[in-house]
Order: C-alpha cells, then sequence, then structure tokens
C-alpha cells in the first residue's frame, strides 16, 4: 500500500504537466498517511530502455517527504540539465524508481584504504565534499560500476574534483529504501 501511495504520487506529479486536471489532494493523503509528513529525503530516477532518463533528489531531509516526492519528480522529469523535458509520449513507458534515504552519516577515515573498508558497496550511498563542491551516487550505481576504485573515481569525475595529494573530502554515507 504504502508503494502505491508514493508511486501515485510521483506519477501524478509529472502528469500533472501534461494534464491540468490532475490533481493531488495532498491534506486528504496526508491525514490519511501519516508517514507522509514526515521530513524525508528522497531521489527520484527515470529510465527509459534501460537507460538514465533523468535523476534528481534530495540529500538533505529538509521537505515533508509529500513534498520532496512532488518536487523531485517535476525536477527528474522536466529540470534535469542532462535532458530535454520528458515528452508525454515517453511518460507513458518511462519506469520509475523512488529512493528514500536515511540521513547522512560522516564517514572519519584515515586514508582511502581506510574508506574503503567502511563503505559497503550495493549498500552504501556515498557523498562526497570538498572546497564547496559535492558529489553523490546512490548505492544503485554499484551495479554499473561495481568496485570501490571506479565507484569512487566516478564520484570524483561527476563531482568535477581535482584528486591530487592536498584531496582529502569528507565523506557521507547513506542507505535507501528502493520503490520500482
Amino acid at each position: 500500500m504504502k508503494r502505491d501511495i508514493l508511486m501515485d504520487i510521483v506519477k501524478k506529479s509529472i502528469e500533472k504537466e501534461f494534464n491540468s486536471d490532475i490533481n493531488i489532494d495532498k491534506s486528504e493523503l496526508i491525514k490519511n498517511n501519516n508517514f507522509l509528513n514526515e521530513k524525508r529525503a528522497t531521489f527520484i530516477t527515470l529510465t527509459l530502455n534501460n537507460e538514465l532518463r533523468g535523476c534528481i533528489g534530495s540529500l538533505e531531509a529538509d521537505k515533508t517527504l509529500f513534498d520532496d516526492l512532488v518536487n523531485n519528480s517535476y525536477m527528474a522529469a522536466f529540470q534535469d540539465p542532462r535532458f530535454l523535458e520528458l515528452s508525454l509520449e515517453e511518460f507513458k513507458k518511462v519506469e520509475i524508481e523512488i529512493s528514500i534515504l536515511t540521513p547522512p552519516t560522516i564517514v572519519e577515515y584515515k586514508d582511502f584504504e581506510d574508506l574503503r573498508s567502511k563503505i559497503k558497496p550495493n549498500i552504501d550511498g556515498v557523498i562526497i565534499e570538498q572546497e564547496g563542491k559535492r558529489s553523490t551516487f546512490l548505492p544503485q550505481v554499484w551495479k554499473m560500476l561495481p568496485t570501490f576504485d571506479e565507484f569512487f573515481a566516478h564520484l570524483c569525475y561527476k563531482g568535477g574534483f581535482e584528486v591530487d595529494d592536498s584531496f582529502n573530502p569528507k565523506v557521507y554515507k547513506y542507505e535507501v529504501e528502493k520503490i520500482k
């Protein structure tokens, strides 16, 4: 039931861009499903033909689950800078995955060997942060980048980090509840 409610919110948040008659009754949904009022961070991932088609999310839980889902659904479909806006035809075929994040925890580490021992592949999502830059990969990315070295190298590249002797980022990890 929870899955159906969350997926319905995401789908309607996207579909209302194509059909102005679509309405999401926030107060009614929250009244009957109090968990939607909890502050939670989410990511919405859209795939089409097994290819990424949009992925936007929040790392900090600064909105209610309901509001974060609505916002990130719209952003993944229409504001991901890597893609054109989702078309109605694509919407009819797109696969949606919702990731609800646990609060990130800082990872204390001495060096990269120590860090490697503290990150669990396929379980941990990772955030790296240094000098105002930040980058993250959801745990699902381990499927495409299965080794720590591949995962971390791509995470650094994604964030535009210069990996040299002065590179000593803050590292956080989190887990997700996946809903498909």
